[in-house]
């Protein structure tokens, strides 16, 4: 019975990989099934169960950017007009930017924007003060010319949505989506949270003690310009609820074919572990021919992930409460659904033998905003760790998740099969984590018109390079 398996594989990857509570829920055939381990907290100690608040981090962006699609089919906003149409106090680092970029350029990360802005908890910390504080947002590329995740860019596209309604963002999103939609346990804020069945995030210590996460969530409190891209909790029922409304005609919500342009690929993603490419918001997979749409979060000891395959109309979800060991469990969970609800076996993907010659092109440092990610050699093997700015966790009042530690990356064959790429052509600049808090994740190395590696892929987001090494 598929409830067993799915139950008995549950617990036991959660005892293995050491995650306190797990929730997954599976929709198939129109039928769901939960399957709950561990508890809500280490020290008050309740079962985790399907009605259990995790913090769901980016897979908010999913509602956002629904919301936003109901006001384009209500025509109160267009998808190609500049931004500055419903904000036109947008001011950037760079003047054309701030001019070009498109409500879409916002919705398929491709604005050009950093990943997004550090709270201080200082000053005014709604959208309005992030909007004023954007010029100071580093920009990577051009509006429209490449992919790069951007939490800011979704804070953005919260603020559109406040000018448009003249709501507050969060009671915008309850009128337009999750009201509607009947997500009664899907909330933004502490202050909802409380008062429901909750999970309790935690970090694991370089000992590999457990501690609680602080601030609960990825945000301080009182952050609600992190609402849009970050903000919501919800449950694997509700997230299952709303899967089912993805799956559906819109429930007079929106129109059936609104929610299917979601899921068309706006941009294509290379060698990205998170998706072939972006729809509206959405991350979108092909296995073979089936489709799939997309979204993870990782939020402070918490991470989610959701999936639906709207061709089968199949959903799954994961959620846990432990960082890092909560992403690859909620991997290995939507693995085996994959595998035992519809037949598909991800490809396991093995990398070359070690090439010192080309170990030596790419080390050095690379940044986004708020994070160091640091290629290294030995002579024997290439690492990546990636963790926060010392300066930033410095200047926090706030715990913050740890850092991911050196782990193992290796080349991927590339076109010729080979990993050169003497002539500068970028053939075999992908690469594959094989171990720690991010095995499994994939991206690539960026080079100039010279061949100069300029940069590497991490999770969708490009980290520019600046120092190589000594």
């Amino acid at each position: 019975m598929l409830q067993d398996k799915l139950s008995e594989f549950v617990k036991t990857q959660a005892t293995e990989l050491g995650v306190p509570g797990v929730a997954v829920g599976v929709l198939l055939d129109g039928q769901e099934i939960y399957a709950s381990h561990g508890v809500t907290s280490l020290a008050n100690p309740v079962p985790v169960d399907e009605k259990t608040l995790f913090h769901l981090a980016s897979v908010s962006k999913t509602f956002t950017a629904t919301a936003l699609m109901r006001l384009v089919a209500e025509g109160k906003v267009d998808l190609d007009a500049p931004v500055r149409r419903y904000v036109p106090e947008l001011k950037l680092a760079d003047e054309q930017a701030a001019a070009q970029i498109t409500v879409l350029n916002l919705l398929n990360h491709t604005a050009g924007l950093d990943w997004n802005l550090i709270d201080d908890g200082e000053g005014d910390r709604s959208l309005t003060g992030l909007v004023a504080k954007l010029p100071g947002l580093p920009l990577i590329a051009p509006p429209g010319a490449r992919a790069s995740y951007s939490q800011a860019g979704y804070n953005l596209a919260g603020r559109i949505v406040e000018k448009v309604t003249g709501l507050p963002f969060e009671q915008a999103m309850a009128s337009l989506v999750l009201e509607p939609v009947g997500l009664s346990d899907t909330v933004y804020g502490l202050a909802e949270v409380m008062v429901r069945k909750f999970a309790v995030g935690y970090n694991r210590d370089d000992d590999g003690e457990l501690r609680a996460a602080r601030p609960w969530g990825a945000f301080n409190e009182g952050a609600r310009r992190d609402n849009p891209g970050g903000g919501l909790a919800s449950s694997v029922s509700d997230l299952l609820r709303w899967a089912r409304f993805q799956l559906g005609d819109g429930e007079g919500v929106l129109p059936a074919v609104e929610l299917q342009r979601m899921r068309e690929q706006t941009v294509a993603l290379r060698s990205s572990t998170l998706g072939d490419g972006f729809g509206i918001c959405w991350f979108l997979h092909d296995w073979d021919g089936l489709h799939g749409i997309g979204h993870g979060g990782s939020g402070n000891g918490q991470f989610a992930e959701l999936l639906i395959v709207p061709e089968r109309n199949f959903a799954v979800v994961s959620l846990a409460n432990v960082g890092p060991d909560g992403y690859p469990f909620n991997q290995s969970v939507v693995r085996w659904a994959l595998e035992h609800c519809l037949g598909v076996v991800e490809k396991t993907v093995e990398p070359l033998p070690y090439d010192e010659g080309k170990a030596q092109q790419v080390v050095g440092r690379y940044e986004i905003d708020a994070m160091n990610l640091d290629i290294a050699t030995d002579g024997t093997r290439l690492t990546l760790a990636v963790g926060i700015k010392p300066e930033i966790r410095a200047a926090s009042d706030e715990e913050m998740p740890p850092d991911y530690p050196a782990a193992a990356i290796g080349f991927l064959p590339g076109d010729n099969g080979e990993n050169d790429d003497s002539d500068g052509d970028g053939d075999g600049d992908e690469y594959i984590v094989t171990e720690g808090g991010l095995e499994g994740q994939r991206g690539y190395f960026s080079r100039d018109a010279n061949g100069a590696i300029t940069g590497i892929d991490l999770a969708g987001r490009l980290f520019n390079r600046v120092t190589e090494a000594s």
